[in-house]
């Protein structure tokens, strides 16, 4: 059987990683949603490449937390607290964090929000703070970020989600289609400012909160990993790799690139998931 790789991957130093030590030497960049899972990840391994590292997240003792770590680790990192739906808060946030650590250099849209559930079953509400956190989220970090972001040469990366349909994920697939289409716009209008917008869009990723909401019980977890090509879940450190190299110089003529990075499971289409969806007895809605 397939191994997946364990969590101890998750924080290679600079010296073990694929790209150089340096890579992101004297760069500053500011991280929503940062204190756990993908974007503690990312945050990881920017400061392992010599970034300076601003946390920001809706909880200041998990973010503090998440930024003692990385100090710890050797790196340079600040936690602090904003929800990404209040835009005042988020333009208070990052002129804390340039008052730490200077202009940013590279903004990641990571906050999300998410539940397994399907349309008949989402209420209102649910759906409105599914769109609020993902959509409007990445849209007021840009926009508190752009005062402050190094022009040209800057770069916006936001974490999006599929790029297909997929049941049971119907708020969350809308909200991340319409960060998909701020990308792509912003990319071409921010083009000739010299600064690339790109975004990420990652499998089913083990040990995050997501999957395991996705994925609760091993049954569920063995039907997850045969809608990936791949035959594994990815770590966190597969997403971060795809984050070094799309903010680096490597990547200096990419911009407006919604990547997947997720084992080739969007090749298969929502096929997958559907089949998954039906097994589960999820198909009809029920009776009162």
């Amino acid at each position: 059987m397939t191994q997946t790789p364990t969590l101890g991957t998750l924080q290679p130093g600079a010296a073990d990683s694929t790209f150089r030590p340096d890579l992101l030497a004297g760069k500053h960049a500011l991280i929503t949603g940062g204190g756990s899972g993908i974007n503690l990840g990312i945050a990881q391994s920017f400061a392992a490449h010599g970034c300076r590292v601003t946390i920001l997240g809706r909880n200041l003792e998990k973010a503090q937390t998440a930024a003692q770590g990385i100090i710890d680790a050797g790196g340079q990192a600040i936690g602090v607290s904003a929800d990404v739906r209040d835009i005042a808060a988020m333009q208070a946030a990052a002129t804390q964090a340039v008052e730490a650590f200077g202009p940013i250099d590279i903004v990641l849209a990571g906050a999300a929000g998410n539940f397994p559930a399907p349309v008949d079953g989402i209420s209102p509400n649910g759906f409105k703070t599914v769109v609020d956190i993902d959509l409007l989220g990445t849209y007021h970090t840009i926009k508190a970020c752009a005062p402050h972001l190094t022009t040209p040469g800057g770069n916006i990366l936001s974490i999006s989600a599929y790029g297909i349909p997929v049941p049971m994920q119907a708020h969350v697939v809308a909200a991340k289609a319409g960060v998909d289409a701020l990308t792509r716009t912003l990319a071409i209008e921010w083009g000739l400012r010299g600064i690339r917008v790109n975004a990420i869009i990652p499998g089913p990723i083990d040990g995050t909160e997501g999957m395991a909401r996705l994925a609760p019980d091993e049954k569920t977890r063995r039907q997850f990993m045969g809608t990936v090509p791949l035959g594994r879940f990815g770590i966190p450190q597969d997403i971060a790799n795809a984050a070094l190299f799309l903010v680096s110089d490597a990547a200096s003529y990419v911009t407006g690139v919604i990547l997947p990075v997720d084992g080739g499971q969007n090749m298969l289409g929502g096929a997958p998931q559907y089949q998954m969806y039906q097994q589960m007895g999820l198909a009809l809605p029920k009776k009162d």
